[in-house]
């Protein structure tokens, strides 16, 4: 039988929480749900999640300070659910590990497009393997880069950023998220970083077209 995702929902909102369960059950997901931060994380002791869609305003902790909590422990995909200004709240959302951001009122299906785009997106890396960006082959086994005739050696930090890049195409990385990563804490050294990589990776380094900036919010790589 194929494996099913299996989804949180935590809202206060007793009528957007079934709301959703049902949706998503119609499309073919387990759905569990949380009225709180204090269920959510009971269950998260007691399940095995695929993905959880988190409503930020909630009583008691709210919905960014379990974000940041869920995200010190597990990689679990987290959707955050807000009423609040958009570029603010997804800029913070990003810097706490949120995977994405959608802003209340919403339509059910927007979130479902969402949620397979993180869920197609979401895959494990396979270290043995090699990968395409563009026209540079990446090696993560022998730690290395290959573009055209030329072959660049990647240290223990490039991997670690490389490999959650390559398992979140199109996904966000503030600095904060690439140092915990990377264990580099200076914003200037993960830049340096991030250049060095565009070295290895890109034709054309200074007009990136797989390893970008995203003003304001961080970096992405993108997969053709």
């Amino acid at each position: 039988m194929e494996n099913k995702i299996h989804i949180l929902v935590v809202d206060d909102d007793d009528r957007i929480r079934a709301l959703l369960k049902e949706y998503l059950n119609d499309n073919n997901f387990i759905v569990s749900t949380a009225h709180n931060a204090d269920d959510a994380k009971n269950k998260l002791k007691h399940f095995k999640l695929d993905l959880i869609v988190l409503d930020v305003m909630m009583p008691g902790q709210n919905g960014y300070d379990l974000t940041k909590e869920i995200k010190a422990k597990n990689t679990t995909p987290i959707i955050l659910l807000t009423a609040k200004g958009e570029v603010e709240s997804r800029i913070k959302g990003l810097e706490l590990g949120a995977d994405d951001y959608i802003g209340k009122p919403f339509e059910p299906k927007e979130l479902l497009l969402r949620i397979k785009n993180i869920v197609s997106k979401n895959t494990r890396i396979d270290i043995k393997k090699k990968y395409s960006v563009g026209n540079a082959i990446i090696d993560l086994n022998k730690m290395f880069v290959k573009l055209g005739n030329n072959q660049k050696k990647i240290n223990a930090a490039e991997k670690k950023i490389l490999m959650e890049m390559l398992s979140n195409p199109g996904k966000t990385y503030t600095r904060n998220k690439i140092g915990e990563l990377s264990g580099i804490n200076q914003e200037r050294s993960i830049d340096v970083m991030i250049t060095r990589l565009r070295q290895k990776i890109e034709i054309d380094p200074k007009n990136p077209k797989y390893l970008q900036t995203i003003r304001g919010s961080g970096y992405v790589l993108w997969i053709e």
